[in-house]
């Protein structure tokens, strides 16, 4: 039986989706609901001759048994989640991989995503591997003196580091997205913060367990690509650093490698050192799980070189081809579609190459068009685009889900994201030029309900550039 996707997400990744799929030979199946009835990702699966059952509407991308009754419906075999929604839900993967018309989850096995999607998991497990985590609770702690008495080792841990302002974090281990989360900077605070931050878990969680964590704020935030089959085969396709983020941690500018490895005097480290560690451990976690398709590890480096692994994002991510930009297999003149890898293998395949057959060159910068007013705390701009000029250069590779020239109305349902946009030169300055260059010539048009113009972050980006693979002052 030939295999056939279903497509459960939206917008630029489900186009990234689809082409990897055509260029795998494989069938597929859209999904959209009303609001992204604009969106280019159902276009050209509606206005096609050839693929016009191909879009099928579903009440949200949440909603697993709308998902998988078109699944049903349409005689597909496997499910791809893209990132976001079901992505990291083991729930959902186990559900359909063990249903009666089993499918394939194209990403992790259930078991792995359930091993990994806890970072007080993930962290306990790396601590027994040695791998470094930042200094902390592996645990819910529910007694007060015993976390009185954690908090006063880290701050005496950083006061021998010589680390400056020393602090620590006090968070609710039900929480997630920020919430729940305080800062102590004296140990004579602590009680009383730990107090709230425990009535809080309770009330908002049902669960008063806290962590206790030292705070780190002077550090980049770097990730690890790996690429895993389900024949315990395994490779790394480079660092990247995402360190350029929005307040609500989202990522704007990502960066690989992870370092300027141009400029290796520009750290108090030996950046290649550094880079070489994080994938070394990194691959030494994801064999002890068995990890067996694609994912990303991700770390914070400080500003004296210390690495502490963060968590594991048991998917593809958005910045995947940043990554795939800067590396080659051996045979092939083209870069790696690093989303083709990850069907292919989750379909049963071998990897075919080792990592000795794998090699990296030159700098790639992503760059995430967002519609957001970055001076008035990153606040998603709603409304029409009106126009969208993307320019055309070889070193420059585009995704979004924006048609155009017709206009297109941006769901408030959504992350207001219009474009992702990858350069790449020889190094990091070509690359920063030919940044600038991209940014420059990028024409966007459009109006809110009150007849405004459009908010982008194009100057945020711009403004941004120089600031990249650095420790800021």
């Amino acid at each position: 039986m030939e295999d056939k996707v279903l497509i459960a997400n939206r917008g630029e990744i489900a186009i990234r989706i689809m082409n990897a799929c055509k260029n795998l030979g494989l069938d597929y199946v859209v999904v959209y609901t009303q609001e992204d009835e604009g969106s280019l990702h159902v276009k050209l699966n509606r206005d096609s001759q050839s693929n016009r059952r191909n879009a099928w509407r579903v009440s949200s991308y949440r909603d697993p048994n709308d998902i998988l009754a078109v699944a049903d419906h349409t005689g597909c075999t496997a499910v791809h989640p893209g990132y976001g929604f079901f992505a990291e839900d083991y729930r959902f993967a186990r559900r359909v991989q063990t249903r009666e018309r089993s499918l394939t989850f194209i990403g992790p096995g259930w078991e792995v995503i359930k091993v990994l999607g806890s970072k007080i998991n993930t962290k306990s497990i790396a601590n027994a591997l040695k791998i470094p985590t930042i200094p902390g609770s592996d645990v819910p702690i529910y007694n007060e003196i015993e976390a009185e008495g954690l908090a006063e080792e880290l701050f005496y841990i950083q006061e021998e580091k010589r680390i400056k302002n020393p602090s620590i974090l006090v968070k609710a281990s039900a929480g997630g997205g920020g919430m729940g989360i305080d800062q102590v900077t004296h140990i004579d605070q602590f009680r009383q913060v730990y107090r709230r931050i425990k009535n809080y878990a309770k009330r908002q969680f049902g669960d008063e367990g806290v962590l206790i964590e030292q705070c780190i704020n002077d550090y980049n935030h770097l990730e690890v690509q790996l690429v895993c089959s389900k024949h315990r085969e395994m490779v790394h396709f480079g660092t990247r650093n995402c360190t350029i983020q929005s307040l609500g941690r989202q990522k704007r500018i990502e960066v690989s490698p992870g370092f300027d490895l141009g400029n290796p005097s520009g750290y108090q480290f030996n950046p290649q050192r550094i880079l070489d560690e994080i994938i070394g451990y990194s691959l030494k976690l994801a064999a002890h799980v068995k990890y067996d398709n694609v994912g990303t590890w991700e770390w914070v480096v400080t500003r004296e070189g210390h690495s502490y692994l963060l968590e594991v994002n048991t998917r593809i991510q958005v910045e995947n081809d940043v990554s795939a930009k800067t590396s080659r297999i051996r045979g092939h003149d083209s870069p790696p579609n690093l989303i083709e890898e990850q069907i292919r293998l989750a379909l049963g395949e071998r990897l075919g190459y080792r990592q000795k057959d794998i090699s990296f060159t030159g700098v790639a910068i992503e760059f995430r068009v967002v519609a957001e007013d970055t001076k008035r705390g990153f606040t998603p701009w709603i409304g029409t685009i009106t126009g969208l000029e993307l320019p055309a250069f070889p070193w420059l590779s585009i995704y979004s889900h924006v048609p155009h020239p017709e206009a297109y109305d941006i769901p408030s349902e959504y992350d207001p994201n219009l474009a992702l946009a990858i350069v790449w030169g020889a190094n990091l300055a070509e690359a920063k030029e030919r940044g600038r260059t991209f940014l420059s010539e990028v024409k966007i048009e459009g109006q809110n309900s009150r007849e405004e113009p459009i908010i982008t972050n194009l100057d945020y980006l711009k403004e941004n550039i120089d600031n990249l693979l650095i420790f800021k002052d």
